[in-house]
């Protein structure tokens, strides 16, 4: 993660993992949905039966948990400890069981084959800042799965993105104990076109005024047929990305298969 190292990384994720959720309106409905579209795509190409995944960029649990609510067998590794001690504990609270570890998506700490289907989703991916590192944690994703394993990969619509290169996101709200949470991002774009540094705000109501809390990361707006491209490279075959439309899911996404 040359430029956004891992611990800078980790420390971006350790900051939010207490209000992450709160970039949702309603966070077990985003959860449901998001589990509803993936678990689709894993089926529609494995087949119905649940299957051994792993969520190498678990966070605090939104895609893992509801994938294992649905039967599949879940293990989440994140590179913030915060986020996976909190993705166990939300979890557990649902009666669900997710093992978890803390780990960089570049060096998984896992035997060769031992998953039917690897997810990397929410735009994590884009935090690996060079060609070398993309291929790394691509490398990796492909050792761990079994042959004729699924990987998918979600970012953001990166393609759009690039066409406009926009200086903010629009505000979201969620709620918090104190009231309406507020979340929008501001982006500085390098001379390259194409990594961007991050400012994520997330105002929170305190007395008579709001509190503000900034966290900051960068990251690199990854072109469809660029990753796709790097996909192939590290040995998967018939990289396909899906539309929101298409999935269901609220970013695109990369499906690939380990021949």
């Amino acid at each position: 993660m040359s430029g956004s190292g891992p611990s800078t990384v980790a420390h971006f994720y350790d900051e939010l993992a207490t209000d992450y959720h709160l970039v949702y309106a309603d966070w077990d409905e985003a959860m449901s949905r998001q589990g509803t579209a993936l678990d689709a795509l894993i089926r529609a190409e494995l087949g119905t039966g649940p299957v051994p995944v792993l969520d190498c960029s678990c966070g605090i649990g939104t895609q893992a948990i509801p994938l294992a609510l649905r039967g599949h067998r879940v293990v989440g590794t994140d590179i913030s400890p915060s986020a996976v001690d909190r993705a166990a504990r939300e979890a557990s609270a649902r009666g669900v069981r997710l093992p978890t570890a803390t780990a960089d998506m570049r060096r998984l700490p896992f035997a060769d084959s031992r998953f039917d289907a690897v997810v990397c989703a929410d735009n994590s991916l884009p935090h690996l800042l060079t060609e070398e590192d993309v291929c790394a944690a691509l490398a990796e994703m492909r050792r761990v799965l079994s042959p004729d394993g699924l990987l998918l990969i979600s970012t953001r619509p990166y393609d759009e993105i690039l066409r406009s290169r926009p200086a903010s996101t629009m505000p979201r709200t969620g709620s918090s104990p104190a009231g309406r949470a507020v979340t929008f991002q501001l982006w500085d774009w390098h001379d390259d076109g194409e990594h961007y540094d991050l400012e994520h705000f997330r105002l929170l109501p305190e007395g008579d005024g709001w509190s503000v809390r900034v966290r900051r990361s960068t990251y690199w707006a990854l072109a469809q047929r660029q990753l796709a491209d790097f996909a192939d490279r590290a040995g998967f075959v018939a990289p396909t990305w899906h539309t929101p439309a298409s999935s269901g899911f609220f970013q695109p996404v990369l499906t690939a298969r380990r021949p």
